[in-house]
């Protein structure tokens, strides 16, 4: 889109607070409450595992104003990291960091179990990694992906014995996950058994690319081992896997989950920010960068709601009225069923003093905010009441 009016530089420094919605007009919304976040339990049974399990779905603050199909996180110890894995998928993906995003929190019934890829001695219970792989791959997955709007581009992280898992999981059935993120992995599990498969289960060639996150705190059992699995991946899949391994030596094996998730996420969508000089040049740029994500993340999602906010809200505040109507509209077509975007509409419309469009796009606004119990309801009625007032039939 070529604007008459051009953004200013200063449009850089707001833009991370723009794409929140956070602009001077907006602020009175901002102001309804913080977001809490809340789960969906659900319990299914498991012929594979012959038991119920029990896990908890975290939907993105989008999903039900939209149509679109969201990229999957697996937690491992799912009852343990929901609340602080949400809170930063929450954060990062409202900054436009990384993509809106489902959680599935898997709870734990025998985590000795389900994460030890074979049996050893000191613990019971353990060698059930194989079945536990199959619980996922063959009831867990489907279920998701017929009861929601999931991608096909889906994360597994754990942490500790998890991580073990989700290092399995690499070597075992690559192609049930897109990216690993495995913290302080306890792969010096059975004298090394991990290294030593990767020796000869990693591939040379991995369609699509894999992303592998590893990292670890100030956990010096834990270094010998991770070094050589390092190493083995470097040297085998240079070109297939997308890899870090970090070391967090201010962390310990309790604190390290925040940290090393948070790092994970933002590993495996080092892309996905929107550069702001990107953001500065208008439509066609935006459009141009999600599509490229597209072809990376096999992601259908395009840029979000928030972002063509932020740029309609940027041509609005330098007075660029026709530019912001045509960016406004341009998002009503993309995300036809949320309430606030007509809202925004209806507030260029008002400043370029055509008060009848205004009214019909707050009414709109107000209508669709009210059907869906939305948070900013209250806000729609008070500007379409200020139409009413003014009792203007304008174009």
């Amino acid at each position: 889109m070529k604007s008459k009016s051009p953004i200013p530089q200063i449009m850089f420094i707001h833009f991370f607070l723009l794409i929140t919605g956070l602009t001077i007009a907006n602020t009175i919304k901002a102001q309804q409450g913080l977001e809490v976040i809340h789960g969906q339990d659900v319990t299914v049974h498991s012929k594979i595992l012959n038991e119920y399990r029990t896990f908890t779905i975290y939907l993105p603050n989008t999903y039900e104003f939209s149509e679109h199909h969201y990229p999957i996180l697996y937690l491992l110890d799912g009852r343990t990291h929901f609340q602080h894995a949400c809170g930063a998928v929450n954060f990062l993906s409202n900054m436009d960091i990384i993509p809106q995003t489902i959680v599935i929190a898997i709870h734990n019934v025998d985590r000795n179990r389900d994460f030890s890829p074979v049996h050893d001695e000191q613990i019971p219970t353990s060698g059930g990694a194989e079945k536990f792989l199959d619980f996922i791959d063959k009831e867990l997955t489907p279920y998701i992906h017929k009861n929601f709007r999931a991608s096909n581009f889906s994360l597994l992280m754990g942490h500790s014995f998890g991580g073990t898992f989700a290092t399995y999981a690499l070597l075992t059935k690559p192609e049930l996950f897109d990216g690993f993120i495995a913290i302080s992995p306890y792969l010096h599990f059975k004298a090394d058994y991990l290294v030593k498969e990767a020796e000869t289960k990693l591939k040379a060639e991995y369609k699509p690319e894999k992303y592998f996150y590893q990292t670890v705190g100030n956990e010096p059992d834990y270094f010998d081992a991770l070094a050589q699995f390092s190493s083995l991946v470097k040297k085998k899949c240079d070109h297939s896997i997308h890899f870090e391994y970090e070391m967090l030596k201010k962390e310990n094996h309790a604190t390290i989950p925040y940290p090393g998730l948070y790092n994970g996420l933002r590993f495996v969508f080092a892309d996905w920010q929107l550069p702001p000089e990107t953001f500065s040049t208008g439509l066609k740029a935006i459009d141009k960068h999600y599509n490229a994500l597209k072809e990376k993340y096999g992601l259908e999602l395009g840029a979000t709601e928030q972002v063509l906010n932020a740029l309609g809200y940027a041509y609005l505040q330098v007075s660029n009225f026709d530019d912001a109507i045509a960016v406004f509209k341009e998002n009503i077509k993309r995300n036809p069923i949320s309430s606030n975007v007509y809202d925004s509409l209806g507030e260029a419309y008002e400043k370029n003093h055509q008060l009848g469009l205004a009214r019909k796009n707050y009414q709109k606004a107000y209508d669709l905010g009210k059907s869906q119990n939305h948070r900013n309801t209250s806000v729609y009625k008070v500007n379409l009441e200020r139409m009413k007032i003014g009792n203007n039939t304008n174009n």
